[in-house]
């Protein structure tokens, strides 16, 4: 192919790339207009979401052990555009000379590379029993702030920089407290990190750090100058990272540490786990004697070196047996056994000044961790860290937990298919606290698991759904209400207990003592001055109230004074004012049912006078007998008594109580309603009574 072919083809790709990077912008800026609500909500209902892909490390605040200038003036070298070395000054006090840690998370210019670059290394030799780090080790600390979920670590190293042979990578999840593996590379990792090279990556060991020569092979170019760790590749599980949990711990870390161990590969590496090397390339990396042969070469200040005895690089290696320390022993702070110790060759330039680490770039790939329930992370305040903006009724920094009052069910992570959504507790508005009970939660069928605590408004349960003990229900207002539950107000004497009926409100009472809150004696019985037995029973009487003792005769005429209708008890023929009026003890019988037109039970109210006579309104609850034509039914009904007949108390007449009547409909004068006469009989009502007038009903078949 010709050159203006070529020219040509690479004319055309340039223009279709163009062509395609307007498609998608302009694809992502109308998913952006019409994407304008909460990314983890559709509509009304939740779902998944997650915060954007970044770079966690940009911009962030990166600590070295060592580094370049920091300690005054200091000479280091690189290799040259050709043979011969190139010598530097790097100073930290000069903004020209310096090459800070903050090169490392700045804006990465490939063209205009920035470098942070370690001291030279020392030449010391270091006894293998010490524990103090061999003389090529170097950290790079990097604190995220937050926990993130990372997706690969890649550091690029400067163009003329050599790459170490031996780098290990290690993540803490509680902010720099305790540090676990996450990656090792090394030409001998059995060696130098007592582990396997290459080894095979299964469910049983996805979560362990592995260590791999890999980083020897990566090519030419730029890429020979990278070394990058994806957290996830080649692990079993990845492709159902929403469920596995392993995973997700894996993943996860707030700050990650990068310690270069070792700076030159070995001469014979390891072969991999699964037996020899296949590839039979080896990569070999500057030697000191290429910068050995640096001439008298100015640096980009001007400044000039003398190629003399003192600064000529010699090249020669030293080796040393160093203490290559177990990984875990090594963050943790343990002083290693001797036992660990194992014969290391390293690269040390004899001079010290040959040999450094430097890198242009450090970046963390990942999302900051919200475990589905957040879209976003934003400071907690005016420069405050991090924290995820939770949406699902979740809380804390990660959205690791549900917000209070939110423990219907328990928390989980976000995935496509169930958001898992924080549910509030039901508590009927009557408690502000509730807890998550797993027991209940799994006899609900994965429905319901929250227990309200500290119910308020006089109730209990587990949703504060019924009145507690004292208390009941008041049927007009709703559960919800928060004068819902009544108090019982038993009366400490005539009440059994404290307890009423949570429907009715009924008081268990006492032998003899009714009411609702059991304040009163029932009929038949007398008040005594015992508090266990308040109550106590008289004879078994029905009381009837006769207009006149003229009536009582005129009524023993007519209806056979030898049936024994009425029984007269202890008469005492007394006479008072108003004339021969009396009140005694009667019984009823079948035969005065049967002569009197109607028998009703009903409550009276409050009289009112007209010319004489007393007006009540009854309240008809029930009718044991009427005639065919009689209009009586149950509701309100007139009663007329003559004011003379009341003030004697003939009959005795108390408004609010229940009343049997048996009378006559045309007894008396013509008035609107029933007028009661020297013939009509009532009596209080005792609720025992009732089985009597059903009998008196079946039996009327009998009366003629």
């Amino acid at each position: 192919m010709t050159l203006n072919a070529v020219a040509a083809v690479t004319s055309r790709s340039s223009v279709l790339c163009v062509v395609l990077f307007a498609v998608v912008a302009a694809a992502a800026s109308a998913d952006a207009e019409m994407d304008t609500g909460d990314p983890c909500y559709d509509g009304d209902r939740a779902r998944r979401c997650v915060p954007d892909f970044v770079n966690a490390a940009y911009g962030g605040h990166v600590e070295a052990t060592s580094t370049c200038g920091v300690r005054g003036p200091e000479r280091y070298c690189e290799l040259g555009p050709t043979s011969q070395g190139v010598c530097h000054v790097c100073d930290d006090s000069q903004a020209r000379r310096r090459h800070p840690t903050a090169y490392l998370t700045d804006p990465n210019n490939p063209y205009n590379a920035t470098c942070w670059r370690s001291e030279t290394l020392s030449a010391q030799p270091v006894d293998p029993a010490s524990a103090l780090p061999p003389p090529d080790n170097v950290t790079l600390t990097l604190s995220l702030g937050k926990k993130y979920e990372l997706t690969y670590i890649n550091l690029q190293f400067c163009p003329k920089a050599a790459k170490p042979d031996s780098i290990a990578i290690y993540k803490s999840m509680d902010y720099g407290k305790t540090w676990q593996p996450f990656q090792f590379y090394s030409g001998q990792c059995r060696k130098v990190y007592g582990r396997p090279n290459r080894a095979v990556i299964t469910k049983a060991n996805e979560q362990e750090a592995l260590c791999t020569d890999s980083h020897r092979f990566n090519g030419a170019g730029s890429s020979a100058s990278r070394v990058a760790f994806s957290t996830l590749e080649g692990r079993p599980s990845a492709v159902d990272f929403d469920n596995s949990p392993v995973l997700q711990d894996w993943v996860t870390a707030t700050d990650v540490k990068i310690i270069f161990n070792r700076l030159h590969f070995p001469t014979a590496a390891d072969p991999p786990a699964g037996g020899p090397m296949t590839t039979a390339s080896t990569t070999t990396t500057t030697t000191a004697a290429t910068l050995a042969a640096a001439a008298v070469t100015d640096d980009e200040d001007g400044v000039e070196f003398k190629s003399d005895s003192e600064e000529n690089l010699t090249g020669n290696k030293t080796s040393a047996d160093l203490l290559m320390l177990n990984p875990d022993q090594e963050l943790q702070g343990h002083e290693p056994e001797k036992t660990t110790a194992i014969p290391v060759t390293t690269a040390i330039s004899s001079s010290g000044r040959t040999y450094h680490y430097a890198v242009s770039d450090l970046s963390v790939g990942g999302r900051c961790k919200c475990n589905g329930h957040a879209s976003k992370c934003v400071p907690s305040g005016p420069g405050g860290s991090l924290v995820c903006d939770c949406k699902h009724n979740t809380a804390g920094r990660d959205c690791d937990r549900c917000k209070p009052f939110h423990f219907d069910r328990p928390w989980a992570r976000a995935t496509v298919r169930d958001p898992n959504e924080c549910k509030p507790c039901n508590c009927n508005e009557h408690a502000k606290r509730c807890r998550f009970d797993m027991e209940l939660y799994k006899l609900s069928g994965r429905v319901s698991g929250g227990v309200c605590l500290k119910c308020r408004h006089f109730t209990a349960g587990r949703y504060c759904h019924y009145c507690k003990e004292g208390y009941y229900r008041d049927p007009t207002k709703p559960m919800t209400h928060r004068k819902a539950c009544k108090a019982c107000n038993c009366h400490p004497i005539g009440a059994s207990g404290k307890t009423c009926n949570h429907t009715t409100g009924q008081c268990p009472c006492k032998d003899g003592v009714t009411g609702i809150t059991c304040d009163r004696c029932a009929k038949g019985y007398q008040q005594s001055r015992s508090q266990i037995a308040p109550c106590i029973k008289l004879p078994s009487k029905i009381y009837v109230n006769q207009m006149s003792s003229d009536a009582r005769a005129a009524a023993a005429e007519s209806e056979g004074g030898n049936e024994g209708d009425y029984d007269e008890d202890d008469e005492d023929n007394h006479h008072d004012q108003c004339g021969k009026c009396r009140s005694g003890s009667r019984r009823l019988n079948l035969n005065k049912y049967c002569r009197r037109d109607y028998a009703i039970l009903g409550k009276m109210s409050e009289p009112t006078t007209s010319k004489n006579w007393a007006k009540f309104t009854m309240n008809i609850q029930s009718v044991y007998k009427r005639g065919q034509t009689s209009r009586l039914r149950r509701g309100a009904t007139t009663f007329w008594i003559h004011d003379s007949d009341l003030k004697c108390k003939c009959p005795k007449i108390k408004p609010g109580r229940l009343y049997l009547i048996l009378g006559k409909e045309n007894d008396g004068e013509r008035r609107d309603g029933l007028v009661l006469t020297q013939r009509s009989i009532v009596i209080e009502w005792r609720d025992e009574w009732h089985n009597r007038m059903r009998r008196f009903q079946r039996r009327s078949q009998h009366c003629d």
